[in-house]
């Protein structure tokens, strides 16, 4: 077509102009895109790591406070006892209930001089299937003298199955040998094992004397249960008449979480796209002065009988050229641009290649071809309605 053949003239006559035109659209599209890409990689990371945890009810014990409640070196009537354990146990049926002893410890890995604290569990071994754990080495701890360990833990501390943990200043705990390592887990809302020694119920209150009185209880939903109805009952039942307990919706937690970042992300994404409108401003400007420089071009052009349309159509052209060609190349260099964003900040690229970001540089490729056609309309149209003899008349 020989609008369409115009319009690619005009850009060549003015190459430096429409260059820096193109230049806003790469600019506003790259920082639409890369947001996007950070945004939902920031979801998906999250994802991953709770995922595991969505059928999961906690409950701890009412501190008179908010917040989540520590554990092992608290007094008696800050813990849940047995017989409260025993009724969260009939109620939440078929979903299983277990519970769960927590403190921190000073501890020596093998033939180390060196002190190091981290977190202890106590959990029955026949529960020990129904949290999920997946190992990465050994087998679930079956042995009052053995232990889990947590990935990190075994990483940080070059431990492997076999390796021998001497509990307590001097070893005053006792030894456990590592059975088995939990693959990493992430963030938790019920037993954070990455940088955990998870130990057998037994061996923890033998050691600790404890007593049946438990820091947690974990409750596993079954499919057909809806956590919020388990909470709701556990609450009924446990806190008639004072609040006893804290209960906790692994489920709703990650409803809110995922909510959170998804309004992040559309933050940080509306402020990409101030930059857009600012190239679409720049368009709108060049597109005017295209149509100021040309008007006895169009005057002639009117005067032979092209019609209004086709001389609209090819300052539109024009603008679609620049809108096009900036969008495309915006959205190439934006991958780039979320590689280099979620390496420094997410110190992982994984979660680049996904749907979200593909989603995300067609949302910012969109957006600019959509801003740079808008911006050319008005001076299209206003070329398009000059009239043919005032139009020669220009100077």
């Amino acid at each position: 077509m020989i609008f369409w053949e115009i319009a690619k003239r005009n850009i060549r006559l003015h190459f430096l102009r429409s260059t820096l035109a193109m230049l806003g659209i790469v600019i506003g599209v790259v920082a639409i895109a890369s947001m996007g890409i950070l945004g939902n990689s920031m979801v998906s990371m999250v994802s991953d790591s709770l995922s595991s945890v969505g059928d999961s009810v906690i409950v701890y014990p009412y501190t008179g406070g908010g917040g989540f409640h520590g554990g092992g070196g608290s007094s008696d009537n800050l813990k849940i006892t047995d017989q409260q354990f025993q009724q969260i146990k009939r109620v939440v049926a078929p979903g299983i209930a277990i519970p769960v002893h927590s403190t921190s410890e000073r501890m020596k890995v093998g033939v180390s001089k060196d002190y190091i604290v981290a977190s202890v569990y106590g959990i029955d071994p026949q529960y020990l299937k129904d949290l999920n754990f997946e190992l990465t080495a050994g087998s679930l701890n079956n042995a009052n003298s053995g232990c889990l360990v947590g990935s990190a833990f075994a990483k940080d501390n070059n431990i492997k199955v076999g390796s021998r943990i001497s509990m307590g200043t001097d070893g005053s705990k006792g030894t456990l040998r590592v059975t088995g390592i939990i693959k990493e887990r992430g963030m938790s809302f019920d037993i954070s094992t990455d940088n955990a020694v998870i130990a057998t119920q037994d061996w923890f209150e033998g050691t600790y004397n404890t007593g049946k009185y438990y820091d947690e209880i974990v409750v596993k939903v079954k499919r057909d249960q809806d956590t919020a109805n388990v909470k709701t009952i556990i609450e009924k039942q446990m806190n008639k008449r004072d609040k006893v307990v804290m209960v906790i919706d692994s489920k709703a937690t990650l409803a809110s979480i995922y909510e959170t970042f998804g309004s992040i992300t559309a933050f940080v994404t509306a402020i990409g796209g101030i930059s857009m409108i600012v190239a679409g401003v720049s368009i709108f400007n060049i597109m005017m002065m295209s149509v100021n420089e040309r008007i006895k071009e169009i005057g002639i052009m009117r005067s032979i009988g092209t019609q209004k349309k086709e001389v609209m159509s090819m300052f539109v052209y024009e603008a679609a050229i620049i809108g096009v060609i900036g969008s495309v190349v915006g959205g190439i260099l934006s991958l780039l641009a979320g590689y280099a964003i979620s390496a420094l900040m997410l110190q992982s690229t994984k979660y680049l290649w996904t749907l979200s970001t593909v989603s995300s540089i067609a949302v910012g490729v969109g957006f600019g071809i959509v801003v740079c056609l808008a911006c050319g309309i008005y001076p299209a149209w206003q070329a398009a309605n000059l009239n043919p003899i005032d139009a020669l008349r220009h100077e």
